[in-house]
């Protein structure tokens, strides 16, 4: 992480995504890091948990 002085905060070239993956039969929700490989998981999209439970 670099910091950004003219903002005052941190920066950072890690790109973390979401998304939902489906092979036909049962929806899965995968959690990567498109910056590194191999650093993603995975749970059944049924599982995951919602926003509203975050808060």
């Amino acid at each position: 992480m670099v910091a950004n002085n003219i903002h005052g905060a941190a920066v950072s070239d890690d790109t973390v995504l979401g998304s939902i993956d489906s092979d036909g039969r049962r929806d899965e929700y995968v959690i990567a890091d498109i910056s590194v490989d191999d650093a993603w998981l995975s749970m059944r999209a049924d599982d995951a948990p919602t926003l509203s439970t975050w808060r």
